[in-house]
């Protein structure tokens, strides 16, 4: 599966952004896609999961209630839509994908796009 994230860009807080996922692979809805960010000095760290059904999903919760993951399967892409953005959402956003159930970390994740640079400005 190769993954290649866009959608990213400069935004003022409160602002939204759509972020997708675009997929090869004709199994894609086989696959559980997570999107993860990386700050300024930061870990890389999980945002949000969506089974390959898309009938499951889950949050951070620091973005709970603010970004909603979904997934178009006949598309092969997954988006993050993100509202009320705040400086601190500012990162680079990777999507990631696996197969087999839901996971919150990176490492267990096989396939990465390259990201695409959120910024957010006060």
């Amino acid at each position: 599966v190769q993954l290649q994230a866009s959608g990213g860009g400069l935004v003022q807080a409160g602002g939204s952004l759509r972020l997708s996922c675009a997929a090869s692979g004709r199994t894609f809805s086989s696959y559980v896609v997570g999107w993860f960010r990386q700050g300024p000095g930061k870990e890389r760290e999980f945002v949000a999961v969506i089974t390959g059904s898309g009938s499951m999903t889950r949050y951070a919760d620091s973005v709970k209630g603010r970004f909603t993951i979904s997934r178009d399967n006949a598309k092969n892409t997954v988006y993050l839509l993100m509202n009320s953005l705040k400086p601190e959402d500012t990162a680079v956003y990777y999507c990631a994908s696996r197969p087999g159930s839901l996971s919150y970390y990176p490492y267990e994740y096989e396939y990465w796009g390259q990201g695409t640079l959120v910024t957010v400005s006060s």
